[in-house]
């Protein structure tokens, strides 16, 4: 009976995560904000969601996945945000017009250079094969 409350009361929080992470999508000025918001509360809410199916479940099989699942989504999400944001700044995507701080804007000056002065010399700009 307990268990049931609990897994009950995670899935709600998770619900209420996921929720506010699509939410963000839709309310946020620009692409960096909505980045942020999604990928927040969609890794909490996905967090919570896959508590509860270990509460409910309660099996040392499906709660050792559950956890590794987890430890994933906690460990892509926030590199992948990243990578989409950093892409975005350096294919010219603007921040919103109220943003005060650009802190990104002197080390993208040096990728861009260093991308240009690589190509001219004929070098792969990204170091790949």
């Amino acid at each position: 009976m307990i268990f049931d409350i609990f897994y009950g009361i995670l899935m709600v929080i998770g619900a209420l995560f996921m929720s506010l992470a699509g939410l963000g999508i839709i309310r946020m000025p620009d692409l960096y904000t909505r980045i942020s918001a999604a990928t927040k509360a969609s890794t909490l809410g996905a967090a919570f969601l896959l508590l509860s199916v270990a509460v409910k479940f309660q099996e040392p099989a499906i709660v050792v996945r559950m956890i590794a699942v987890i430890f994933f989504i906690a460990l892509t999400a926030p590199i992948s945000a990243h990578i989409i944001g950093r892409t975005a700044y350096l294919t010219g995507i603007p921040l919103w017009e109220k943003s005060k701080i650009d802190e990104f804007k002197e080390a993208a000056q040096t990728v861009m250079e260093d991308e240009e002065r690589a190509a001219e010399e004929g070098e792969n700009p990204m170091g790949c094969l």
